[in-house]
């Protein structure tokens, strides 16, 4: 079964971290994104630029709004995510606390749903 492991953390965090802190950080997701690619469960995955390049698109009553920023003002932000394939939600979970972001942000865990029909990506 395929899950999305949504990772959040406090952007202004990234600020604090020194050179050499962010590349022990991009070390630890290199090494779990080989290991998670040679176990052959990586189907996807990337990082996200900061909430400051987000833009939120709503339609009401037939009108296109657009506001700079993201959807929800939140402590921790959508940072990037993973689409893996695990074999149950015990396997997602433990997938999840292996990334690195899990030791000071959070990791959501969500599982893809299944339709009867092709999914969209095949219609």
């Amino acid at each position: 079964m395929q899950y999305l492991l949504m990772i959040y953390e406090d952007e202004s965090l990234r600020a604090q971290r020194t050179p050499e802190d962010m590349q022990a950080i991009m070390a630890g997701y290199t090494t779990f994104t080989k290991e998670l690619k040679e176990a052959g469960k990586m189907i996807a995955g990337d990082a996200l630029e900061g909430v400051s390049t987000a833009t939120t698109v709503r339609v009401r009553d037939g009108k296109t709004m657009t506001v700079d920023g993201p959807f929800a003002e939140t402590k921790e932000q959508l940072g990037g995510y993973y689409l893996v394939e695990a074999d149950d939600l015990d396997d997602a979970l433990a997938i999840a606390a292996k990334i690195p972001t899990a030791q000071h942000g959070s990791i959501e865990v969500r599982p893809v749903m299944i339709w009867d029909d092709p999914p969209l990506s095949e219609r």
